[in-house]
């Protein structure tokens, strides 16, 4: 599918898919506001437009094997789903993983595999993936996922200190070396382990 295509397709799915269905009683009549939502233990649903933007950066293939680190509440997974063959979600909270996990199964999603845990490590058993998409902000590069990418291979994840992360696109070259661009300023949540801030 060529650029427009895919950039047409994934807007499309934005405006129609429902934001309610991921995210507590409590705040579900602020769903369709472009604004971070609280779903407990601390954690957070990105506003939808940097969802759909973060997803528009990794350039989704029918083909694609994805990794997504943070789980949440299953609404970034639900884009990713939508667009790849197959995604590996972690999230370290076993009552989000659930929930998430009847949420994207009550929309028909059955090409997701989910694990409780921490998402330092990725998954080795299912790497190499083509796309990974990380929803915690890391203080440091993460090493050990960068090489679970395939040669091409690209991911998306916040780096940088508490107070304000750096949206990076990485890119695995053919020769194995990283390309990694700087896309915008955010702040997210902690990627809590060897990856976490630390301070």
């Amino acid at each position: 599918m060529k650029s427009k295509e895919k950039m047409e397709a994934l807007k499309a799915f934005f405006h129609q898919l429902d934001r309610s269905v991921f995210i507590p009683e409590a705040v579900k009549a602020n769903a369709e506001w472009d604004i971070p939502l609280p779903i407990g233990f601390g954690q957070t649903v990105s506003q939808p437009t940097l969802v759909l933007e973060m997803t528009l950066q990794l350039d989704l293939e029918p083909h694609h094997r994805v990794l997504e680190i943070g789980t949440g509440s299953g609404y970034q997974t639900a884009f990713l789903a939508e667009f790849a063959s197959e995604v590996f979600t972690i999230e370290r909270f076993e009552a989000l993983s659930i929930s998430a996990q009847a949420s994207l199964e009550s929309l028909g999603y059955s090409n997701i595999s989910y694990r409780v845990g921490d998402g330092s490590n990725g998954w080795l058993e299912e790497a190499p993936f083509d796309r990974i998409m990380v929803t915690a902000a890391a203080g440091t590069l993460p090493t050990i996922l960068m090489n679970q990418l395939t040669l091409g291979g690209k991911m998306v994840i916040p780096v940088g200190p508490r107070a304000v992360q750096e949206i990076l696109l990485i890119t695995r070259q053919a020769d194995g070396h990283f390309d990694i661009q700087e896309l915008m300023a955010v702040q997210f949540v902690e990627f809590v382990g060897q990856y976490g801030w630390n301070d």
